[in-house]
């Protein structure tokens, strides 16, 4: 039977016969876009000769006649699945034929299906997020009362659900607008996520205009000003780690900003003399044609290339021995984030020994380094190359703005004409 660009029959596999002598009935899909067709297993199973009694004939004998009614349950079902899926998708066939009665309603089943995606594309930290936020939406049923949490339907969240989940996040958890937003995100994707699979009707987006939007975080300014930058680099470390923090962090602010995942990342390939040329990690999969970072390396920056360098300088070595080659990327993910922390940690606590009072982490390197280039007379769209930014509005949000004195001296000059 064709239904759209797909023929779908049963198909007993005669190649290997099993150890009770009968062999596989599975499903034969065929596309007829691709003309490629895929068998899938079933739990039927017949010798050559009752097969042809079950299916092949127009009669059907009494004692198959029960048998024969499962089977064309089975093709229908099969049928409706595939009706659903435009353009044919034998990945998407095979997803929604095995699944459970209410996987395609029930948000925790797509939420499990984007995190093994991002795993499976290595992206860890986003899979890693959709875990947190799964996670939270749990915690809350539980919250609510509701006594099994196993499914949450689509239908079951709309905009009065989400302002009573804020609610919970915010004054009950005592949890900021910034992971409210950053779960809510995850919620969003997976509700576009189903749609885009024809699981639920549009109707049913409880996110936009009039509806329920996403609350965006504070935007802190995590920029340290020039005497804060001096004070930082000339002081007294009291430890080894502090000092090594130090060096990492100021190779990320004078480096445009790089993240410490990228600094990680570093191979000998991408060292060429006085500069640094490599790709984002964070956009190699989000953008066909992201430009690579260009760090133009300093005395500085070289020094501290010599200083905790590997030795061993052929091409597909990392720089720094943060990452080795035979990790896994899951390895790799977890390594970053510990020499993260590290970082954050050892030159949190220098900079409070110091007098430098503030939350200081390595995210604050690269607003530090937007706004330092910005006030000491850089162009917008040059800060916005060096970031790898695909637009001046990402960039703005990374300019804790001018300083009082350069605004008083600009107020002084204004009228020289």
């Amino acid at each position: 039977m064709i239904q759209n660009d797909f023929i779908i029959s049963f198909y007993l596999d005669e190649r290997r016969k099993k150890a009770n002598g009968l062999f596989p009935v599975k499903l034969n899909v065929y596309n007829s876009l691709t003309k490629k067709n895929k068998y899938y297993p079933t739990k039927f199973e017949f010798s050559a000769k009752d097969y042809q009694s079950v299916w092949k004939t127009t009669k059907t004998r009494s004692e198959f006649t029960e048998v024969r009614l499962e089977m064309m349950a089975v093709e229908s079902s099969a049928n409706e699945v595939a009706k659903t899926i435009t353009p044919f998708s034998f990945e998407q066939f095979k997803r929604k034929l095995y699944r459970k009665v209410g996987d395609g309603t029930n948000v925790f089943y797509y939420y499990d299906l984007l995190i093994r995606k991002n795993n499976e594309l290595n992206s860890i930290g986003t899979a890693t997020m959709y875990e947190l936020s799964k996670k939270s939406l749990l915690n809350y049923l539980l919250f609510t009362g509701k006594k099994s949490v196993e499914y949450l339907m689509f239908n079951e969240i709309n905009v009065l659900w989400l302002e009573r989940y804020e609610h919970y996040m915010v004054y009950h958890l005592k949890r900021s607008r910034t992971t409210l937003s950053m779960y809510l995100r995850c919620l969003r994707a997976v509700f576009n996520y189903a749609i885009g699979e024809k699981e639920i009707s549009v109707e049913l987006y409880p996110f936009g205009r009039k509806k329920y939007v996403v609350p965006t975080g504070r935007n802190v300014k995590k920029a340290l000003n020039a005497d804060e930058l001096k004070i930082l680099f000339e002081a007294e470390t009291n430890t080894i780690e502090q000092s090594k923090a130090r060096d990492f962090w100021f190779f990320s602010y004078v480096c445009n900003g790089m993240n410490i995942k990228d600094i990680a990342a570093l191979k000998w390939k991408h060292f060429e003399t006085d500069k640094l040329v490599i790709p984002r990690t964070k956009t190699i999969r989000t953008s066909n044609h992201a430009l690579p970072i260009i760090a133009y390396l300093n005395v500085f920056s070289l020094s501290i290339i010599d200083k905790y360098g590997n030795k061993n300088r052929e091409n597909e070595n990392y720089i720094f021995p943060i990452l080795n080659n035979e990790m896994n990327e899951i390895e790799k993910y977890y390594k970053v984030k510990n020499f993260t922390r590290f970082i954050n940690q050892n030159f949190k606590k220098f900079a409070h020994n110091v007098g430098v009072k503030k939350d200081i982490s390595t995210y604050w390197a690269r607003h530090s380094f937007a706004t330092q280039s910005i006030r000491k007379g850089a162009h917008m769209e040059f800060v916005s190359e060096a970031l790898n930014h695909n637009n001046l509005k990402t960039t703005k949000g990374y300019f804790a703005g001018f300083e009082d004195e350069t605004k008083r001296e600009f107020s002084k000059k204004i009228m020289e004409f």
